[in-house]
């Protein structure tokens, strides 16, 4: 497997495609039963091709992911070669990113000197959705990149 299995309520959300999915392998649902209780290494290898059949077109579609914490910001554009990054640090005394009032100030107050930002980028060391999949592990959240283009105009 590549990725993750999808959760079960993924699964859940997803029947109709998986459905399909099957259907495209000429599995109907009374044959998915079967392999179900009789060969449930064969369902479990049905299941992870689809899980990782859906990872990669949620992957490839992947354009922006942000990570807080409570000291830093990760703002990543993923392009089709490199991986931008923008690090923002705020240094104030019991700042968190996480706390809704402080990130409202650090909206409001970009320019202030407590605010750093750093930006870069680098070629993916592996395959693209690979990396952009390690960041989805470690809390990264897809996003649709507003605020990672706002920042760049404020750069």
């Amino acid at each position: 497997m590549k990725y993750q299995l999808l959760t079960k309520e993924q699964f859940e959300e997803l029947h109709i495609e998986f459905a399909n999915f099957l259907a495209s392998q000429q599995i109907d649902k009374k044959q998915w039963e079967e392999i179900k209780m009789n060969n449930p290494e064969a369902a479990q290898e049905e299941m992870n091709i689809f899980s990782d059949l859906i990872w990669e077109k949620v992957l490839d579609k992947t354009s922006y992911i942000e990570h807080y914490s409570e000291k830093d910001l990760n703002l990543f554009k993923c392009n089709a070669e490199h991986m931008e990054r923008i690090l923002v640090k705020v240094e104030k005394e019991n700042f968190n990113f996480l706390n809704k009032e402080d990130f409202n100030w650090f909206m409001d107050h970009t320019n202030d000197k407590s605010v750093s930002f750093l930006r870069g980028k680098k070629p993916y060391a592996s395959e693209k959705n690979t990396e952009i999949f390690d960041l989805i592990q470690k809390g990264g959240i897809i996003s649709k990149g507003t605020l990672f283009e706002a920042i760049i105009k404020i750069l």
